[in-house]
């Protein structure tokens, strides 16, 4: 069944990613443990789809807990009608006013989701982060954002103006499997790649945090015993680096 070959793509995906990008993503959990211990702050934003993986990674049990997401209201999935999160992604001037409305300073990191990397709020945030002294990463698929060109007024595509670039090793389109008697093709692979990829990235950085003596801060579940007095207790002490309380 072609569900099985979907779950064959997906891992195919991940795999190849991971394999060929070892010093990618080495050097991007390395600026990641880098900002945590200068008390630096750490962003993650994506349009629509692509904001999942922000939602992924901030405030859950297992995750660091100074990771913050960026949520625009025009660009979450309860948006209605959820077409608008389309038109606005391509708004000239609404990716500036997000980044400076968000807390995002000079050496902080920010983490860029867009699967095609061609439109505009992507773009020029990326764009407005490198002129302030923001690190910037990107979360891409390079074979599909090569064949199509930007929106954005500069030309340039999301993987030409980040300071990293990581590659979901993804399908044209995104979507993976074409099923007969159907002109489309189905099942897209972005979020199960990326969020593996993202998690995978963060277990590094906090294995690179505690080999410097430092005390990652992880949360644990609140449904464990001592888990809210933990949890309390990174929030204290990060509080300057937290912001989505």
């Amino acid at each position: 069944m072609n569900g099985e070959k979907y779950i064959g793509i997906v891992m195919s995906c991940i795999e190849k990613a991971w394999s060929t990008q070892t010093d990618t993503f080495d050097k991007v959990s390395a600026l990641i443990a880098e900002k945590i211990k200068a008390k630096r702050n750490i962003f993650v934003f994506g349009c629509s789809h692509a904001g999942i993986l922000a939602e992924e990674v901030f405030y859950r049990t297992g995750g660091l807990a100074v990771i913050n997401p960026i949520f625009f209201p025009g660009f979450m999935l309860n948006t209605r009608p959820i077409t608008m999160t389309s038109s606005l992604e391509r708004v000239e001037g609404l990716g500036k006013i997000i980044l400076a409305q968000n807390h995002v300073s000079a050496g902080d990191l920010l983490i860029i989701h867009s699967v095609s990397g061609r439109n505009t709020v992507p773009v020029e945030m990326a764009i407005e982060a490198k002129k302030a002294g923001i690190s910037t990463v990107c979360i891409t698929n390079l074979d599909y954002s090569r064949g199509v060109t930007s929106r954005h007024p500069s030309g340039k595509r999301l993987f030409e103006v980040c300071d990293i670039v990581i590659d979901n090793c993804g399908e044209k389109g995104d979507a993976a499997i074409k099923l007969d008697g159907l002109a489309e093709k189905i099942g897209p692979t972005s979020t199960a790649v990326g969020t593996a990829i993202l998690n995978a990235i963060i277990i590094d950085a906090v294995e690179k945090m505690i080999a410097d003596g430092l005390v990652p801060p992880v949360f644990m579940s609140a449904n464990l015993d001592g888990g809210d007095a933990h949890n309390a207790r990174i929030f204290e002490e990060y509080r300057d680096n937290i912001f989505y309380m």
